[in-house]
């Protein structure tokens, strides 16, 4: 398997940090090649998320270092990676807690990891962070772990309900604040020819899913090196600022082939 990366990060037309962090790499094992990546979105209502997102990074590039590399030498069981990532996950956010609590603030941040390999893919999710599958068509893998998109799943309201519901970013859970994170993980077939993007709530906002798959679809011809999909993920960039995003946005494309 072989991958085409691109990434790109903005911190929009109002704040003035960048609480985002954000990760991707192609790793090499051996004749084997995957690819991880990462992305936190440090909260915006708490002080100091840019620690937090960084803080939470900088633990799986870690894992990715010490971790991955036996792993790598054989087929790596779903299993394994959550135990592995729910224990990174629970370490962080206690170690979040602790430092807000000894400078008296409050940080947290979300995240969406993802790690390919050349026959699995496998997600870690806490908050509203996704991931998508795009091939012959546009599919959200995670599920936004959100006070919407609970009652979407309950029955008790419609996606275009929840989408302009003013609670539509109040979030059950994120790293660093709540006592207990429980993340979320997915684990499917990786696909040849298709692009897993992952994304901080600030890029989808003014995007439709039909947008998203007409700039991401892997086409003949179409974002097939690094330099083309980096231009498309900045013109997506744009058009969120352009239509008043206001929060800061990060995006991550990986490419299979």
């Amino acid at each position: 398997m072989n991958y085409i990366i691109s990434a790109g990060t903005d911190i929009g037309p109002v704040k003035d940090v960048n609480q985002d962090s954000l990760f991707v790499r192609v790793i090499r094992a051996g004749e084997r090649r995957m690819v991880l990546a990462v992305i936190c979105d440090g909260m915006g209502g708490l002080a100091r998320g840019e620690l937090a997102s960084a803080a939470l990074l900088r633990a799986f590039t870690d894992w990715m270092n010490r971790e991955l590399p036996p792993l790598a030498r054989g087929y790596i069981d779903d299993g394994v990676i959550r135990a592995q990532w729910d224990e990174i996950l629970s370490r962080q956010n206690e170690k979040i807690i602790e430092y807000g609590t000894a400078h008296g603030i409050q940080l947290g941040t979300t995240i969406v990891a993802l790690l390919i390999t050349d026959r699995r893919y496998y997600i870690a999710n806490v908050g509203d962070c996704r991931a998508y599958e795009i091939s012959d068509s546009l599919r959200q893998i995670t599920r936004d772990q959100t006070v919407v998109a609970r009652e979407v799943a309950r029955g008790n309201m419609t996606q275009e309900e929840a989408d302009d519901d003013p609670r539509r970013n109040v979030l059950l859970q994120c790293v660093g604040v709540s006592g207990e994170v429980v993340p979320d993980f997915f684990f499917g077939d990786t696909r040849r020819d298709a692009v897993y993007m992952l994304c901080s709530d600030g890029f989808r906002h003014e995007l439709t899913p039909g947008e998203l798959y007409a700039a991401l679809r892997p086409a003949p011809g179409e974002a097939a090196s690094a330099e083309e999909m980096k231009l498309c993920l900045e013109r997506l960039i744009d058009t969120n600022k352009r239509r008043g995003e206001r929060d800061n946005i990060s995006v991550v494309a990986v490419r299979t082939f």
